[in-house]
């Protein structure tokens, strides 16, 4: 119920009990004898009024019309297309051949053990005399003579344990062959060494190098 409704129904209410209370003095004044004047009196006290309503509130206006929207356009999805995908090319592979086991060599026989190092030379071959003189005139190779051919040999001699030369090998050439040559004939079969000593005293192998200048002889 509303506020002004319950105005209406308490207007309402307060009338009636009016109209009783008047209702109820007019009857006493009937029954004491002073009926006409109270009646006259309360006539004249007794004012008659409308109740006005007060008028209902006016009506809310309507919601705003809402606009209508419209539902998406359907799309029919396109048509699936299937690829036809090639098949892999099939490649064969050719088999291996069978295994042949590869038969396994004997193991190696041990190394034999190394010899043991020589002795160390502790005193070296020497010549009995000059190497030089052991040349002379009478022996230049007359093919050089004739050439006119003469120059320095240098010269590795292999001295033996027994003082004698067993090897002789030319490290500088005069440029003459038979210059060379002839100087390693002449030192094999004529030079004399002291043979080397070892760290105990026995005789060694050793090496002697050295020059021989050869010059044309005057005629």
């Amino acid at each position: 119920m509303s506020y002004l409704d319950q105005g209406m129904n308490r207007g309402r209410v307060y009338a009636i009990i009016a109209v009783a209370i008047l209702h109820a003095l007019l009857a006493y004044a009937v029954v004491t004898g002073l009926a006409y004047n109270f009646a006259k009196k309360a006539m004249e006290d007794l004012k008659t009024f409308d109740v006005q309503e007060e008028p209902p509130p006016p009506p809310e206006p309507p919601p705003p019309e809402q606009p209508e929207v419209q539902p998406p356009p359907i799309v029919t999805p396109p048509p699936m297309v299937r690829m036809n995908t090639p098949s892999p090319p099939m490649v064969s592979v050719p088999s291996a051949p069978p295994f042949v086991p590869t038969p396994t060599a004997p193991p190696a026989p041990p190394a034999p053990p190394a010899p043991p190092p020589p002795p160390r030379t502790v005193e070296p071959a020497r010549a009995r005399a000059n190497l030089a003189s052991y040349v002379s005139d009478a022996d230049y190779p007359a093919s050089a003579i004739r050439a006119e051919q003469q120059g320095t040999t240098g010269f590795r001699l292999t001295v033996g344990t027994d003082g004698r030369v067993t090897g002789c090998d030319i490290t500088s050439s005069s440029g003459s062959p038979a210059l060379d040559q002839t100087t390693c004939r002449i030192m094999r079969s004529r030079a004399r060494f002291t043979p080397a000593r070892d760290d105990h005293g026995n005789p060694a192998t050793d090496s002697v190098s050295s020059r021989i200048r050869w010059v044309l002889p005057a005629d």
